[in-house]
């Protein structure tokens, strides 16, 4: 049987008027769509559009929580209280939920976005708040975690479906983490090198950190960041990549988690 892995994409990060992305080309290649819920970015319209297209290309559809930043793209790190936390979280499965009925899809996955994804990853009281909020608003939604991180451990320690994720155009610190967008070079913006580390993470199960060390991953699905304007051919050059090597693409609700 032929190795599977899941594509997924942050997508649907426009606002009003504004377009960030290109979500049309994406959502052709991807399997699963991180949607944006209004408080980093996105509104009504953008996800009911969103949603409508999923459906159309057989797209899982996933909550992308972020912080209530639209000025920083929810990039900005924000101190806050976990129960205030859990409460935006809850309050934007909510908001995506509703979109979804018009097209008649189910949300299935959660994955946080920026920098609350970042502080999650490494703070347990993060973690587990967005843990909480999914187990209260929908327990069968999957909790899209960082391998090896807080959110890994939240979701086993509450009992959730969980599912792993490597990202195709980020590099890593030696420790597993993603590596600050600060610093250059850190967002690959060439496919084919995407694509080598790619191949590398589903097949080999390791990644090559920044500083040049070999860190082992276990990954359940792949990430390509929506904003960048490489992101279709990234994307296109990645799976064309796991293709080749034999690996089948498929939706999240389609690897057994």
């Amino acid at each position: 049987m032929a190795k599977r892995i899941n594509l997924n994409a942050d997508i649907a990060e426009g606002w009003g008027a504004y377009n960030i992305g290109n979500d049309a080309d994406l959502m052709t290649i991807i399997k699963s769509a991180n949607v944006a819920c209004g408080f980093h970015a996105g509104d009504p319209n953008t996800m009911h559009r969103l949603c409508m297209l999923a459906k159309e290309q057989g797209v899982s559809i996933g909550v992308h929580p972020g912080f209530n930043d639209l000025w920083g793209f929810g990039r900005r790190r924000i101190q806050m209280k976990p129960a205030d936390l859990e409460y935006m979280v809850a309050y934007q499965i909510g908001a995506l939920q509703g979109m979804a009925q018009y097209a008649g899809v189910k949300v299935t996955h959660l994955k946080p976005h920026g920098a609350l994804n970042n502080m999650a990853a490494e703070d347990e009281d993060y973690a587990l708040a967005i843990g909480r909020a999914i187990k209260v608003v929908d327990p069968s939604i999957i909790y899209v975690a960082l391998y090896g991180s807080k959110m890994q451990w939240a979701a086993e320690k509450l009992g959730l479906r969980l599912a792993r994720e490597g990202f195709v155009d980020r590099m890593y610190y030696d420790d597993g983490n993603l590596a600050s967008r600060a610093l250059s070079g850190t967002v690959l913006k060439d496919g084919e090198a995407a694509a080598k580390q790619t191949v590398r993470m589903v097949l080999d199960g390791e990644i090559l950190s920044m500083n040049g060390k070999v860190v082992k991953v276990e990954v359940d699905t792949l990430c390509v960041h929506g904003d960048e304007p490489t992101a279709v051919n990234t994307a296109r050059t990645a799976r064309a990549a796991l293709e080749k090597a034999g690996v089948e693409i498929v939706p999240l609700t389609e690897m057994g988690l």
